[in-house]
């Protein structure tokens, strides 16, 4: 187990780290001041993260667990857990596939990824949010948390129940002084495992770098005027 972060800089927590989106949020905040703990059931650091945070003058801390155990999770994040200021859940399973074929162990897994997986992180680090009075929590969400289309029955059910979290989430902690959002990414983010899964594209999709910025905005916003749903789409999307 890593000794908790000890330093006068923010902390932000991202579960479900990886290259692309996940070390752009790493980046984009440690360049506004942050530490970063990333989470990853991997116990290798994404590609660049260590470096980028370290040339913003930040430092960052790999932190290997299966988020869906919430035993495991809890030996893991609880000695960071009074330091984490900012929670961003980006962990996220998707499963494209026919309802007939889809099996309950997969059903399950894409709901306990997107959705157990936020439960467990939040149950970890709000109460201690809710005790400081401050802090900010970040939920990913998708276009299938809007509207279920064929053959995203699992996925499209985990992310509604992930939206249905937030708002249950920021109605109990926003009187309590913690902002928590939900994002709807409405769009594919342009990164190397969406050219995996669907092929290159020239254009049309989301950068990462312009995402982790309106994330860094929601957490920074007055309380005043805190914004609890965020859509971002590329400016080529269809909605």
């Amino acid at each position: 187990m890593k000794a908790p972060l000890e330093s006068a800089r923010p902390v932000l927590l991202v579960t479900g780290i990886a290259a692309g989106f996940g070390v752009s949020i790493a980046a984009e905040f440690a360049a506004a001041g942050y530490d970063v703990l990333g989470l990853a059931r991997s116990s290798q650091a994404p590609a660049h993260a260590v470096q980028l945070v370290a040339q913003a003058g930040g430092r960052y801390t790999h932190l290997a667990c299966d988020i869906t155990r919430p035993a495991e999770a809890a030996e893991v994040l609880r000695p960071h857990a009074g330091r984490i200021d900012v929670l961003v859940h980006n962990a996220a399973m998707l499963l494209i596939k026919d309802f007939a074929e889809t099996t309950a162990d997969e059903f399950e897994q894409v709901w306990r990824v997107c959705s157990l997986g936020a439960f467990v992180a939040g149950q970890i680090v709000l109460p201690q949010m809710a005790a400081r009075g401050s802090g900010t929590v970040i939920f990913s969400g998708a276009t299938a948390g809007r509207r279920g289309a064929a053959k995203f029955a699992a996925f499209a059910s985990a992310k509604f129940a992930l939206r249905g979290l937030a708002q249950s989430l920021a109605r109990e902690y926003g009187p309590k002084g913690v902002h928590v959002a939900h994002v709807v990414l409405d769009g594919l983010i342009d990164e190397a495992q969406t050219d995996q899964r669907f092929g290159p594209a020239p254009s049309g999709r989301m950068e990462p770098q312009a995402l982790a910025r309106a994330y860094l905005g929601l957490a920074t916003q007055h309380p005043s005027a805190w914004t609890h749903e965020l859509d971002l789409r590329p400016f080529a999307g269809r909605f």
